[in-house]
């Protein structure tokens, strides 16, 4: 079996996060497991083949490794979808903040965007995997 690649993101408001991420991106729930504070213990969430997983932030043994964006990133997803302009117009009417403009490249049609906690995702029509 090939490896997979599964970003994991934390997030102040993760149960908000999710529903965002679900409006906005068309992700979709395939597990989510709360904790005793009302906050996400970890979530599974997919877009068609792709999966993220994330979870509310704490100041736990995990949140001393990974916290949430604080101005610059140092890691985003790129996402392949089959229509770059609908996506684009959703993420924006459910506000995802556009910050590089829906544009056509040589190698494909996309733009990037700022989840309402600063996360950076990337969306548009390049597939790599695809033949040339």
């Amino acid at each position: 079996m090939p490896a997979s690649i599964i970003p994991c993101l934390r997030y102040r408001d993760a149960p908000a996060a999710i529903e965002f991420l679900k409006r906005a991106f068309g992700f979709a729930e395939h597990a989510v497991h709360r904790d005793e504070q009302g906050g996400i213990a970890h979530a599974e969430l997919v877009l068609g083949q792709a999966m993220i997983m994330l979870g509310t932030a704490r100041e736990d043994t995990f949140g001393a490794l990974q916290g949430v964006p604080e101005g610059k990133v140092t890691q985003s997803a790129y996402i392949v979808v089959p229509d770059p302009d609908a996506h684009h117009d959703r993420a924006v009417a459910a506000g995802a903040e556009v910050v590089l403009p829906l544009k056509t490249e040589a190698y494909g049609r996309g733009y990037s965007c700022r989840d309402p906690e600063g996360h950076l995702w990337h969306f548009g029509s390049y597939n790599p995997w695809a033949a040339p």
